[in-house]
């Protein structure tokens, strides 16, 4: 059976509460793909659905082009952990795959921590992961598929992702901050103090910076080609897709 999870169009209410809205991804072989958004995005929904644990109002998701209910023995096929405050309190995690590993006959030297998902993905299985920890998602993803109000949001890899999230922009440090913002918005830059001597250059290349601060005599210490983490990219993708949103200050003083 190809290792294949395919979502397609599914739709979920609860109530009034619309949990998934058409969502469509594929998650393919290979490759460990990250499964996030905000909470209430319909993460959760959406892997319950994946599982048969709920039925959808609409669409299809199939892992190696079945419905999981249609599976024999579908923990060889398909391992699942959606809530880990589920979990026996007193077990480690280990402990707990190794009752799995107990209670479907498989062997406990598949029970290894470190490195796991790269190494299924490396066998040709297909991994999602869901998870608020984006520096984990950083180091462990390779693709993303980003959701918000049950929707997608975004469905490309990693690398694509931060790329466009960095804009071209440049990261300078320099201990001549205010002279250095006046050489550089005169050349037309949009420059940005990130703290007391690092500042965020937008509209020059590293070398056209490096070449005005020369020309003007203002030190410097780093110029380099911005490279945005993942929290960043996903803050960016995600603020309009958001929930929940905490009260503004004066309203919540009411």
């Amino acid at each position: 059976m190809e290792a294949t999870v395919e979502v397609s169009g599914l739709s979920k209410r609860f109530g009034q509460t619309v949990a998934l809205d058409g969502l469509s991804f594929t998650v393919t072989p290979g490759h460990v793909t990250g499964f996030v958004g905000p909470n209430g995005a319909g993460k959760s929904t959406a892997m319950r659905v994946i599982l048969g644990l709920d039925a959808a109002d609409a669409g299809s998701a199939l892992v190696g082009g079945r419905p999981y209910r249609s599976l024999h023995n579908p923990l060889n096929h398909v391992g699942a952990l959606l809530d880990a405050s589920a979990l026996q309190p007193s077990r480690t995690g280990r402990n707990h795959l190794m009752w799995l590993a107990h209670s479907q006959g498989l062997n406990a030297s598949r029970v290894g921590m470190r490195g796991l998902l790269r190494s299924l993905a490396a066998e040709g299985r297909a991994v999602l992961v869901s998870s608020h920890l984006m520096g984990e998602m950083q180091d462990t993803a390779g693709h993303l598929v980003v959701i918000g109000r049950g929707r997608l949001v975004a469905d490309t890899s990693v690398a694509d992702l931060l790329a466009a999230a960095a804009r071209g922009r440049v990261t300078l440090r320099t201990t001549a901050r205010s002279e250095a913002m006046t050489v550089l918005a005169r050349a037309g830059a949009t420059v940005a103090a990130s703290d007391r001597d690092t500042l965020t250059v937008s509209g020059l290349t590293a070398a056209r910076v490096v070449a005005l601060l020369g020309e003007s005599a203002v030190p410097f210490s780093e110029v380099a080609a911005h490279r945005a983490r993942l929290e960043e990219a996903y803050m960016e993708l995600t603020r309009d897709a958001v929930e929940y949103h905490a009260a503004p200050a004066v309203e919540a003083a009411r």
